[in-house]
């Protein structure tokens, strides 16, 4: 971890001090007071070095620990986002701004990832037009995922439609505050069933898993 290498992605090096790694999950409580520190302000208050702080919360965890790397340049990110063969997608969990998931924190983009395109970098920044963006969050990945009647409006297809108002769509997530939900999506529609009305869940459940074509049986 001290020493810089091309052999494996080396987190610690890449984010480039421990100030810029936020520690978010924990399995013990005993360490959940930790929740939403950086790795420097666990290690000043342990007295210890980082790489000495890593390995001691590791162990006392008996867990991976959730953590947040701070690495990434936003005009890279722009740059990316205007390539037309790039789909968008999130890595975040399912979360909810209750119960058990409280206990821990997360990234924001559990809540916000698909708010934060349209809001942001379409309708603020116009990086990419509203048509493009809504493209590469359905049809694009969907195709190339190899999801079967999936991605597009048209018939036959399973009817999985989001119904968002262009001009109030955002993202409320925060670093500091990760578990808000996103705000300006008014309806959603599962296999052709309502699952959002107004913004309010209707309690009905008609999703399934679904199945890319590397499945084998």
């Amino acid at each position: 971890m001290r020493v810089p290498s091309n052999d494996w992605e080396n987190q610690y090096q890449l984010a480039g001090s421990p100030d810029r790694i936020l520690l978010v999950g924990f399995k013990s409580e005993a360490l959940k007071p930790l929740t939403g520190n950086t790795l420097a302000e666990v290690a000043r208050m342990r007295g210890k070095d980082p790489i000495q702080t890593i390995m001691d919360l590791v162990l006392e965890d008996r867990s991976r620990i959730g953590t947040v790397y701070f690495m990434m340049d936003e005009q890279n990110v722009k740059k990316q986002i205007r390539q037309p063969w790039v789909s968008f997608g999130s890595d975040g969990a399912s979360m909810a701004p209750e119960g058990v998931f409280l206990k821990s924190s997360t990234h924001p983009r559990a809540y916000g990832n698909f708010a934060r395109l349209l809001s942001k970098y379409v309708r603020e920044e116009r990086v990419i037009s509203l048509a493009e963006a809504v493209h590469r969050l359905s049809g694009l990945p969907a195709t190339n995922l190899g999801l079967d009647h999936r991605g597009f409006i048209k018939q036959g297809m399973f009817a999985d439609v989001v119904v968002f108002d262009p001009q109030t769509i955002a993202d409320r997530a925060t670093f500091e505050q990760p578990h808000q939900y996103s705000v300006g999506v008014k309806h959603v529609f599962v296999n052709g069933v309502q699952v959002l009305n107004d913004g309010e869940h209707t309690g009905s459940k008609p999703g399934r898993a679904l199945w890319g074509p590397g499945k084998t049986n």
